[in-house]
């Protein structure tokens, strides 16, 4: 697996990474170097900053990590090449048709009981309603009495069996977890070993550099505004000025009368003689 200097944490590291953001938040208050968390910021916006930085903090301990992953990645391939029959044990055998005859007859045998102790009973009943004397009617009774009793140990015994079915894969669950949790020494090395990078070399120093950055307040980030302040937006208005100051200052058009002369001075027809 080819990794750069600083690899992009995995999907299924993501939890394992803010686990450890978390605790550190959690103990903030015994670390002196980050006894300011609560002036500035608060543990939830430095979680979030955390979370948003992920890419950079996860960056200090690139080379723990790209040997955690690696160490993971070929121990998931070495398990897969074990032979399916080593996996799974005899729990393959458990399946055949036993398994498969035993519940259907757990399922069927306190419905089938039942109705047939209710259908021996009823019948038994009217009959001897109708008629006392018939020794018919105590057989029928009789029999439909020993139904029920059987129909109520059915349902007792397929009661027990799904109890003992939940604990076995209660333990079973319980077993795998423990199992994934008991990786192989060089696994769980790797994985320390990336714990304690991520933490002394990326996220306390983070931390750290987010409450000595008077920048990263909110009072920093929202500065206060007058509401009588009007910000510029990149131009300036026009300056005006006074009427001594405006065209004054330069030469004025000077406009002139036009000159009327007498009939004598008009067109052709009033030609001087």
């Amino acid at each position: 697996m080819q990794m750069t200097s600083a690899p992009h944490l995995l999907a299924e590291d993501g939890p394992e990474y803010a686990r450890i953001l978390g605790d550190a938040l959690r103990h903030a208050q015994d670390r002196p170097d980050l006894e300011g968390v609560g002036d500035r910021l608060n543990t939830e916006q430095l979680r979030t900053m955390a979370l948003n930085a992920t890419a950079l903090i996860t960056a200090a301990a690139a080379t723990e990590y790209e040997h955690y992953v690696k160490a993971r990645a070929d121990l998931r391939a070495a398990s897969a090449t074990v032979p399916e029959g080593e996996q799974y044990g005899d729990a393959s055998s458990a399946t055949g048709p036993g398994a498969g005859i035993g519940a259907v007859l757990t399922v069927l045998t306190p419905l089938l009981a039942g109705t047939a102790a209710v259908i021996f009973l009823l019948v038994g009943y009217l009959l001897k309603a109708v008629s006392p004397s018939l020794a018919f009617g105590d057989s029928m009774v009789a029999a439909g009495w020993f139904f029920a009793a059987l129909a109520a140990a059915a349902i007792l015994v397929a009661a027990i069996g799904l109890l003992v079915t939940a604990l076995r894969n209660g333990s079973t669950s319980l077993a795998a977890e423990d199992e994934e949790q008991e990786l192989p020494e060089e696994v769980a090395r790797a994985r320390e070993a990336w714990r304690h990078a991520l933490l002394e070399r990326g996220i306390l120093p983070f931390l750290r550099d987010a409450l000595a950055d008077p920048t990263a307040g909110p009072a920093a980030r929202t500065p206060h505004r007058s509401p009588n302040r009007i910000p510029k937006i990149g131009y300036s208005r026009p300056d005006f000025s006074g009427p001594e100051d405006g065209p004054s200052a330069g030469p004025r058009p000077t406009f002139t009368s036009p000159d009327f002369t007498s009939p004598d001075f008009g067109g052709p027809e009033h030609r001087p003689e």
